[in-house]
């Protein structure tokens, strides 16, 4: 089994978070930037399944995030799910969180168009769920807790990035989704967000 994580920058400017991790947790990280870059990386890995922590879908009924669109939905089936559980998130329709979006969205399209399944993550929910500290609270907690669940490789490393430790997170639920140990939120119609079970 092989799971890509990715932790998705806004703009192809800044790091993207990338992780292969396969079934006994060991985990390879590396930064990309540009969406050709990592194209390329899954291309070469081939893995079973890829989960991206950046939001894939939009509303369902609203026609794209520009502002002449405000009156439609700004919030997915899945997005008030997680507000139902208590998990704080930034929602797509806000400053930067709409160029991660429409970043997102492009590059799950490119992906599946190329035989790959995609899932939606969301690093924040899945440390909250698995009773991790995110890495707002010290990436050396983060980075601790990981290795504490059993991932083992460049988790070790203490030069790890923020960007890895999320995209670490992202493959965890990745490689659960493929195991079947899943919960899956939303209106498939918009896109199912993958969380672990509780």
């Amino acid at each position: 089994m092989k799971v890509v994580g990715i932790d998705l920058a806004g703009v192809e400017a800044r790091e993207t978070g990338f992780c292969v991790l396969d079934e006994k947790l060991n985990v390879k990280t590396s930064l990309l930037y540009k969406d050709e870059e990592i194209v390329r990386e899954i291309e070469k890995i081939k893995p079973d399944a890829i989960s991206i922590d950046a939001p894939l879908a939009l509303p369902k009924g609203r026609p794209g995030l520009s502002a002449k669109y405000k009156k439609y939905p700004h919030l997915r089936k899945c997005d008030k799910e997680l507000i139902r559980m208590g998990i704080k998130f930034f929602p797509i329709t806000i400053g930067p969180m709409r160029k991660l979006t429409l970043r997102g969205i492009r590059l799950r399209k490119v992906l599946e168009k190329k035989g790959f399944k995609v899932i939606e993550s969301f690093p924040g929910s899945i440390q909250d769920i698995l009773k991790m500290p995110r890495k707002q609270r010290g990436l050396e907690k983060l980075r601790k807790a990981l290795i504490k669940y059993g991932v083992k490789g460049d988790v070790k490393k203490r030069s790890i990035t923020d960007h890895e430790l999320d995209a670490i997170t992202s493959a965890l639920v990745g490689k659960m989704y493929l195991e079947g140990n899943y919960l899956a939120i939303g209106d498939p119609e918009e896109i199912l967000m993958i969380l672990p079970k509780a």
